[in-house]
């Protein structure tokens, strides 16, 4: 019989959830804690990570119904209210989800708004000039109809902003514009209101849509609240240790081996110095319902924007991978900016918080975890190399088996083939250093990529190797040159050029780390030809 109990994959509805018997991570006490608390919040997540499930919840406390939360930590908290106020109390709500409608014009983003407002007025009666108007006569009539202050809930209050953000900067404008007054009402309607609460996956500048709306309490990045979406490790261990147990025993794995393969390829994503690092929770729960670890998030949304924004602001790619360095001001720059790609990773949630230096103010971000960091350079690698899309993980295994093999040749070869192929975008004589960063960035993904196979060290940093790669019984270590020249007669300056790379890798003692080991230890120097845009020559040596 399978141990395996019923995952709510897609499941948005809390009432559904509960009465059907789904699998759930008890967040009640977050949402006893918020509606006791404080009146207008936002929240931030990345696409897939419960943000709907939780508004649904709020939503099902607000109607009072009392048999949804049974055995959770609200009803415990809730009865020992009982006697100083009034529990379970049914409020008017009105729910907004921007999940529905398409929003390709200016009507389509009308009529989602008028079809929201329609709803409720045939309930309560309430009509209105203009949207804004309308919204807030809504808001009072419903309180005046029921005695009651409303709830408004707002789910992924800017997907019309993101669908038109890179495609139709007028049209993104008109929504900022609409958006702006529409919001605007919650302040405006303060004395009609118990509580609000509206969730995205960016929050943009206070310049623009929230401009009007300065009572909202963001708890994005607040450390009492970054475990209120997403799986904790301790939530992870006290409510699924029987999914776990069927996923090691399917996998031939122990359940210590089974938790740290979930850890490294799940975990990771924090959204706050001082908070929890937390699971997403769509993997997570297709790999349990599967009992097969892939890549679920990463598969359900493809970055190409984020592609091309890193490429137009010529970023230098290596410093994704944990050495992005931002002030809480540039964490909460979420104008959608090319020359300004990372506070949209981050929101987006390919890159999370690392590290945080006290001292600096700086937060340190990196990826999460390994599905969205191979997910992401897996992008990456057709942007910066000649391989097409379809290609990318065929090729990036043939590269392993050619050196797991020993044949330093065709290695150098099929990177030399890539390489061929980079785009300039019409870069000058002038742009030698962006050059260099497209050659880096190249090797980089290569290397990279391969470290899901192997041991991969990647620095292209002065004073270190620009690669090493570490098998069981034996270590490469690669260092890249420059070279200007390109010509027939230049050729031996080409050659000069592997050659001291070669003598920097001993020079250096880059391999001195590994002197010990009794692994076999081999030096590759390369030159790139300027002129031909490629790589030149190569030279191995056994160290």
């Amino acid at each position: 019989m399978s141990t395996i109990r019923k995952m709510p994959i897609g499941v948005q509805s809390f009432e559904d959830l509960r009465l059907k018997d789904f699998m759930y991570v008890d967040k009640t006490e977050f949402i006893w804690k918020l509606i006791d608390g404080s009146k207008v919040h936002f929240l931030s997540r990345p696409r897939r990570f419960g943000k709907s499930l939780l508004l649904s919840t709020f939503k099902a406390y607000f109607l009072g119904q009392k048999e949804l939360f049974k055995g959770l930590a609200i009803e415990k908290l809730e009865e020992a209210e009982k006697g100083k106020r009034e529990i379970w109390q049914v409020y008017p709500v009105l729910y907004l989800d921007f999940n529905i409608g398409i929003y390709d014009t200016r009507e389509g983003l009308l009529n989602r708004l008028d079809s929201f407002l329609k709803e409720y007025e045939n309930i309560y009666g309430s009509t209105g000039l203009d949207l804004p108007d309308r919204f807030q006569n809504l808001i009072r009539t419903a309180h005046e109809k029921t005695g009651r202050q409303a709830v408004i809930l707002i789910d992924e209050y800017d997907k019309p902003l993101l669908q038109t953000m890179w495609k139709d900067e007028a049209l993104n404008e008109i929504y900022r514009t609409i958006l702006k007054g529409f919001y605007g009402v919650i302040k405006s309607a303060d004395q009609y209101i118990r509580f609000a609460f509206l969730t995205g996956v960016t929050k943009f500048s206070k310049v623009s849509i929230f401009s009007d709306l300065n009572n909202l309490r963001d708890l994005s990045l607040l450390h009492d609240y970054s475990a209120v979406c997403g799986i904790s490790q301790e939530e992870l261990e006290a409510d699924f240790q029987p999914e776990i147990s069927t996923l090691a025993e399917k996998n031939n794995l122990t359940y210590e081996e089974a938790l740290a393969k979930l850890k490294q390829r799940y975990d990771g994503y924090k959204f706050s110095e001082n908070g929890k690092n937390m699971y997403n929770p769509f993997s997570l729960l297709n790999v349990f319902a599967d009992s097969t670890m892939r890549s679920y998030w990463f598969a359900t949304g493809t970055p190409t924007f984020l592609v091309d924004y890193l490429k137009k602001a010529y970023y230098n790619i290596p410093d994704l991978d944990g050495n992005v360095h931002l002030d809480e001001h540039g964490l909460n720059d979420y104008r959608a900016d090319p020359i300004l790609p990372i506070p949209i990773l981050f929101q987006s949630g390919y890159l999370t918080i690392k590290s945080y230096n006290e001292f600096s103010r700086l937060y340190c971000l990196g990826f999460p975890n390994d599905e969205v960091r191979y997910g992401f350079l897996h992008n990456l690698m057709p942007a910066y190399t000649s391989i097409r899309p379809d290609k990318t993980g065929l090729s990036i295994w043939e590269f392993y088996e050619q050196i797991e093999a020993g044949d330093v040749d065709g290695f150098m070869q099929k990177m030399k083939g890539i390489i061929s192929g980079i785009p300039y975008d019409n870069l000058t004589e002038k742009d030698l250093a962006l050059r260099e960063q497209n050659y880096q960035t190249a090797v980089y993904l290569v290397f990279a990529l391969m470290n899901q196979f192997v041991h991969t060290e990647v620095h292209c940093a002065t004073g270190r190797a620009d690669c090493v790669v570490e098998f069981k019984d034996k270590v490469y270590i690669f260092e890249f040159k420059l070279s200007a020249n390109g010509t027939a007669e230049d050729a031996a300056a080409n050659n000069a050029a592997a050659n001291n790379a070669v003598k920097q890798i001993k020079e250096k003692n880059y391999a001195g780390k590994y002197s010990g080991s009794g692994k076999k230890i081999i030096a590759v120097g390369s030159s790139f030809d300027e002129e031909k845009r490629t790589i030149a020559e190569w030279t191995v040596e056994i160290l």
